[in-house]
C-alpha cells in the first residue's frame, strides 16, 4: 500500500482506498448472499414455498451471483479475496458447495 507521513498524517492511495472498500462490502454482501441461499435451500427443502416463489427466488440469487462477479472482476478481486482469515476461527466464508454435475438428458 503507498502511503506516506506528512505532518504526522497518513495519505494513502486513492485507489487502494477504494478498492480495499469495495472488498470489505463485497465481503459482506457475499456473506449475506451464502447465508440468504441456505436459508433459500432449507425453505425449498420443507416446501415452504409455492412454484412461483421458488422460481423468482433462485432467478434473484442468480442475479446476485452474476452482479458479485462483475463487481469483484471490476476491482480485481478473486472469491478467496473476500474469505477473511479469522485466525484460529478459520475463514469468515463457509466454503461454496460444489455444483452438481449436469445429469445427461434422456435420448429420445
Amino acid at each position: 500500500m503507498s502511503e506516506r507521513t506528512v505532518h504526522g498524517r497518513v495519505e494513502l492511495d486513492r485507489d487502494t482506498v477504494e478498492r480495499d472498500l469495495m472488498k470489505l462490502v463485497l465481503t459482506v454482501v457475499e456473506l449475506l448472499r451464502q447465508l440468504m441461499e441456505r436459508q433459500a435451500l432449507r425453505r425449498v427443502d420443507q416446501g415452504d414455498l409455492t412454484e412461483d416463489q421458488e422460481e423468482r427466488m433462485g432467478m434473484t440469487l442468480m442475479l446476485l451471483s452474476e452482479r458479485m462477479t462483475e463487481l469483484r472482476e471490476r476491482y480485481g478481486l478473486s472469491a478467496a479475496d473476500l474469505n477473511l482469515d479469522l485466525g484460529p476461527l478459520g475463514p469468515l466464508l463457509p466454503p461454496e458447495p460444489p455444483e452438481s454435475p449436469k445429469s445427461p438428458k434422456p435420448s429420445e
